[in-house]
């Protein structure tokens, strides 16, 4: 008979095993990754996941939804205490990229990959939405004030794409030796600022 867990035991076993799914999912990817091996890493009997997800999707979901929230709760406490727009989202964008240094594997499984059955999971859905959601609100106050001109949507992804891809640079070593990585963040980051900027000074004139 499987011995009985408190509420707490559970928990913590679950971040355990989200821990360790999600460094092996990033390590292997996720095909090559079983229950059996799952199990096996932990040190527990091929059965044990099965008590808390219903299958290795499940666990993926798990795993990308609290890299979703962890991500999240960073980028809407990104800059607090500031009081100029501009610097909050400047916080926000360094937050953003803090992040996915700090926790490559989580980053990876967040925007690297996608689940053909992800509506089947509510809390990833939930998540997901939380974390675009951070890449828009500190957008808005700038859009409110007139110091940036544009759709927040647009202008959100503008700069997701153009971090988004200089953080897989830097992640796959491949920026060139000639290139500091701080110093093409804050030209990147310069660039885009001074360009929303713009076409919020000419519209008003």
């Amino acid at each position: 008979m499987p011995k009985i867990l408190s509420p707490s035991q559970i928990g913590e076993f679950r971040e355990r095993l989200i821990e360790a799914a999600e460094r092996l999912f990033a390590a292997k990817g996720p095909d090559a990754v079983s229950l059996r091996l799952l199990a096996g890493d932990l040190g527990v009997s091929a059965m044990t996941p099965y008590r808390y997800f219903a299958d290795k999707a499940a666990i993926l979901a798990a795993v990308r939804a609290r890299a979703f929230d962890r991500f999240a709760e960073a980028l809407e406490t990104a800059g607090e205490g500031l009081d100029d727009p501009m610097a909050r989202s400047e916080a926000v964008g360094r937050a953003y990229v803090a992040f996915a240094l700090a926790r490559p594997d989580a980053y990876r499984l967040m925007f690297d990959l996608a689940q053909p059955d992800e509506d089947d999971f509510p809390d990833l859905v939930r998540a997901s939405a939380r974390a675009r959601a951070t890449l828009t609100a500190h957008l808005e106050p700038l859009i409110a004030g007139g110091q940036v001109r544009g759709d927040p949507i647009l202008i959100a992804h503008s700069y997701w794409a153009a971090v988004h891809g200089l953080i897989g640079l830097r992640l796959a070593d491949k920026l060139s030796p000639e290139a500091d990585f701080e110093a093409v963040l804050n030209t990147l980051f310069g660039a885009l600022a001074r360009g929303f900027a713009a076409a919020a000074t000419s519209a008003t004139e």
